[in-house]
């Protein structure tokens, strides 16, 4: 298994940014995000599931939803795959923090600045020639012009992110390296000897969690090559048939290699290789033939 934790899981992802512990790395990470009037000096978090006002109503449960002292929330969201949506599911994620500041009784509607924050591991802006590695988005007029500065998107595109350790120059570059590069690094790179990100490798470290935390972290890595895989051979399968088709076919005419792809992943990550047969139905002696 690989020495750090894989961010892209959700157990990954709240490993670092989600607990209490941890919330100084979230902060130093958004800090590189945002312009420097809401920039962040304390931050505390919310109940990341939050309901509707009426029983009928959808519930949301973000990964991450946290807020500064001075009121601006944020909604942080790990996104491994596209969804048909999912420029409307931001919006509707979005509304939940704005319609929660309503005050019963005489109020003014005054709103503190909302945030979302994407970070995306696919390219969003595939059929752009160049996407941009992060596209930030607000309320503007015909004329362009900012209309309204409270409600602020801002999509990262992680594969769009290629800098090599001797590329890095900001804070942004070094934390986006980290998350990008974080399960095939064996040790910490020079340029990210600091103190934060010392913090950040040793949460992220194999190692030093519980046994109760590693189990429940192989389980999601599981989770996460199997949705991958699936996502992969969908795609292959269904490139000339549109997206749909291609989900509802490739899934059922590629089991057989989805398997395959899985169960490399989780050789390569180290997992017990008669843990990978009982979660792919392959044979041990078709597991140890694999690259």
């Amino acid at each position: 298994m690989s020495k750090y934790i894989n961010p892209y899981t959700d157990f990954g992802f709240k490993k670092l940014f989600g607990e209490e512990a941890n919330k100084d790395l979230l902060l130093d990470f958004l800090n590189t995000l945002l312009p420097k009037k809401h920039q962040i000096k304390t931050l505390s978090f919310n109940n990341p599931e939050l309901l509707g006002a009426t029983e009928s109503d959808r519930r949301a449960i973000f990964d991450v939803y946290c807020e500064a002292k001075s009121g601006e929330k944020f909604i942080v969201e790990m996104q491994k795959a596209e969804q048909e949506f999912f420029k409307d599911r931001s919006v509707y994620y979005a509304a939940y923090p704005i319609r929660s500041q309503g005050l019963k009784g005489k109020w003014n509607f005054e709103l503190k600045a909302v945030y979302f924050i994407g970070i995306l591991d696919f390219v969003y802006d595939k059929n752009v020639p160049n996407p941009v590695l992060i596209r930030e988005v607000s309320l503007k007029d015909q004329h362009g012009e900012e209309f309204y500065e409270k409600l602020q998107m801002i999509y990262i595109q992680m594969p769009v992110f290629n800098k090599m350790e001797s590329e890095l120059t900001t804070r942004q570059d070094k934390w986006l390296y980290f998350l990008k590069n974080l399960p095939s690094l064996e040790h910490i790179p020079a340029i990210l000897k600091e103190k934060v990100f010392r913090k950040a490798f040793q949460t992220a470290e194999v190692a030093s969690m519980t046994e109760q935390d590693r189990l429940y972290y192989e389980q999601n890595l599981l989770d996460y090559w199997t949705y991958m895989a699936t996502m992969d051979t969908a795609e292959q399968k269904g490139y000339d048939r549109g997206i749909k088709e291609g989900i509802e076919q490739g899934i059922d005419i590629g089991e057989t290699q989805k398997a395959v792809d899985i169960a490399r992943n989780l050789k390569k990550e180290g997992l017990d290789p008669i843990l990978i047969a009982k979660t792919t139905g392959l044979s041990l002696d078709e597991i140890a033939r694999l690259d």
